[in-house]
């Protein structure tokens, strides 16, 4: 019964370790192209899906609150798009005078400088009980500040650059992010106003 229960109240960790296990077992099902389509499925309809519930459990009330937190958001974004990638080049400077390949260096420096991924900020801090509407708002805020500032922190720490597609990465973050959260809104009103 013990082992039941803790299941029960681990079942974000299970489902984790049972994907990770399956992935091991059959790769194949989770490739670009593959039976689940992950250029789909992953990129827009699960982050669309998170953000959709996000609105539908949130009240109004909490998201509006969440904006007047300047001095947190500051903070955030500070941390992560500044603080983190200043980070990273100081240990990966340490780690140069290790054989450690020079790529797999400028590759940990590029993950340092992009904002964190929106749907498992949001995932992770409901999960802990954190302030769901502040990770909402600083997950597709930092995204959309990510789309300008880690090709810059990529040309000042790599001194190398490329050319972002800006409108089409604009475009897929507000359709897979603000619009749906915006959807479960309407649907969370609509339904206070039947109750």
């Amino acid at each position: 019964m013990r082992l039941l229960e803790r299941m029960r109240k681990e079942w974000f960790m299970m489902g984790i370790v049972l994907a990770i296990a399956g992935a091991k077992l059959e790769p194949s099902i989770g490739v670009n192209g593959g039976p689940l389509k992950p250029e789909i499925t992953v990129s827009y309809i699960a982050v669309a899906t998170i953000f959709f519930n996000s609105g539908l459990s949130l009240k109004t009330e909490e998201l509006t609150s969440a904006l007047v937190h300047i001095k947190l958001h500051l903070f955030i974004q500070i941390f992560t798009l500044a603080f983190f990638p200043a980070t990273i080049w100081l240990f990966l400077q340490l780690l140069s005078i290790t054989p450690i390949n020079e790529w797999l260096l400028k590759g940990l420096q590029t993950v340092g400088c992009m904002p964190p991924p929106v749907s498992s900020a949001v995932i992770l801090t409901k999960a802990v009980g954190g302030n769901e509407a502040a990770a909402i708002f600083n997950s597709a805020f930092g995204s959309f500040l990510g789309i300008v500032i880690t090709p810059l922190l990529l040309l000042l720490f790599l001194g190398s650059s490329s050319s972002v597609p800006f409108t089409s990465i604009f475009s897929q973050l507000f359709m897979t992010v603000v619009v749906p959260l915006i959807i479960g809104q309407y649907f969370f009103l609509v339904g206070l106003s039947i109750d």
